[in-house]
Formats: structure tokens, C-alpha cells, sequence
């Protein structure tokens, strides 16, 4: 089964579920997002892992990272492998003396894991097609995409003029503060490419800071 190569392009609150994030994944060479239900914990572990924060002691994937590298396994890849009764299924495929290991998942904690070992994270078609959300609207529109289960979305922060560019405005002239409170507009929309210029965005400003 051909795999689908995917990047993590947003993290948000989930609007249907208010405890828990969601995590959407971007489709590499396409337009399709996928969008996945985490609980808070994972949520923090992912954040913490793509924003090179250092906490003083390490979390639980940080242990993980540590055990596997000091038994020199490396993880390879991971593969969100199957959807069941709207849970996703995951799989770390990880090697150790020549010898290929998989490892049985949750999501949350697999994408949490590749983060940190900066691996690639795979998908197949199947899952695309039943949980992914198409973006089929030009670039910079607001118009919901339609997906076949529940979404993350925005926080729902209160949007004024301001907070939204004006329609061409080029995302650099706009502030850090601003472009994260755009950011939780345009997930609230469900605007995920849209999501993830913006994201690319902020991350510039703070490599360039």
C-alpha cells in the first residue's frame, strides 16, 4: 500500500470537545488536511517538541526519546495505519542492529515521538479519504471545509478589523500577537493552508528574533 507522506501544519483547541486539541495534518504534495482529536497532555508534548522549548525535567516522550537512544534504536518512521470506529491507529517503525521493530501507538503519543526524532510521519489513502478535509476554495478564502468526522478548531477568540488582514495584506506586515490571534480565526474556519502560512510565519519571525 503506497504511503502518504504528512507535516504537522497546525495545533488548536478542539471546539467540540473543550478539553481536548487537535492536531491537522498536512498532505506533503496535495491539499488535503486531517485533522486529529488529542487530549491536552499529548497536545503540550507536541508543542513542547516542535518549539525546541527545554523543560527542566524531561516529560514522558522526552523518557521515551532517551531509552531508545540509549539502546540505539532509532525510530524510522511513523505510520497512522488504521481508522476504527473514528480512533486513529498508529504504528512506530523503528530499527535496532539491522533489525526493523513495529511498535503498536495511540496517535497522539506516535506524533509526539516523531517530532522529536524529526521522522517522517506516513498515512495511506484509505484514511485520507475517509477522515481527511479537502481544500477545494482559493487561496485566502474562509469558506468551511466539508470533512467526514468532528475537526479541531480555533479557540474561539473574538475577531475584530484589525486582527484580520485586509484582503492581498502581506502576513510580515503584521505583528507576532496579531498573527496568533489570526491564527485562531482561520482554524476556527478551518482554513488549515491558510493556518500554515501563518504558522510558517510566526516561527520565521522567532528563528529570525
Amino acid at each position: 500500500m503506497k504511503k502518504i507522506e504528512l507535516d504537522i501544519v497546525a495545533l488548536s483547541h478542539s471546539v467540540t470537545q473543550s478539553h481536548n486539541y487537535a492536531v491537522v495534518l498536512g498532505e506533503q504534495h496535495g491539499t488535503r488536511r486531517l485533522p486529529i482529536v488529542i487530549g491536552g497532555f499529548e497536545a503540550q508534548a507536541i508543542a513542547v517538541a516542535m518549539e525546541r522549548m527545554a523543560p527542566n525535567r524531561p516529560l514522558t516522550h522526552d523518557l521515551f526519546k532517551n531509552a531508545f537512544e540509549t539502546f540505539s534504536i532509532d525510530l524510522k518512521e511513523v505510520i497512522i495505519n488504521n481508522l476504527l470506529d473514528g480512533i486513529f491507529y498508529a504504528r512506530l517503525v523503528c530499527e535496532r542492529n539491522g533489525e526493523v521493530y513495529e511498535i503498536d501507538s495511540r496517535t497522539s503519543d506516535a506524533l509526539a515521538m516523531a517530532v522529536r526524532f524529526n521522522c517522517p510521519i506516513y498515512t495511506y489513502e484509505f484514511i485520507l479519504d475517509a477522515a481527511g478535509v479537502v481544500l477545494e476554495e482559493p487561496e485566502g478564502t474562509t469558506k468551511k471545509a466539508s470533512t467526514t468526522r468532528s475537526s479541531g478548531s480555533g479557540t474561539g477568540s473574538t475577531s475584530t478589523a484589525k486582527q484580520r488582514p485586509a484582503k492581498g495584506a502581506a502576513l510580515s506586515s503584521y505583528s507576532v500577537e496579531e498573527l496568533t490571534r489570526l491564527l485562531d480565526e482561520v482554524l476556527g474556519k478551518e482554513d488549515y493552508e491558510q493556518a500554515a502560512k501563518i504558522r510558517d510565519e510566526i516561527n520565521r519571525r522567532k528563528e529570525e528574533g
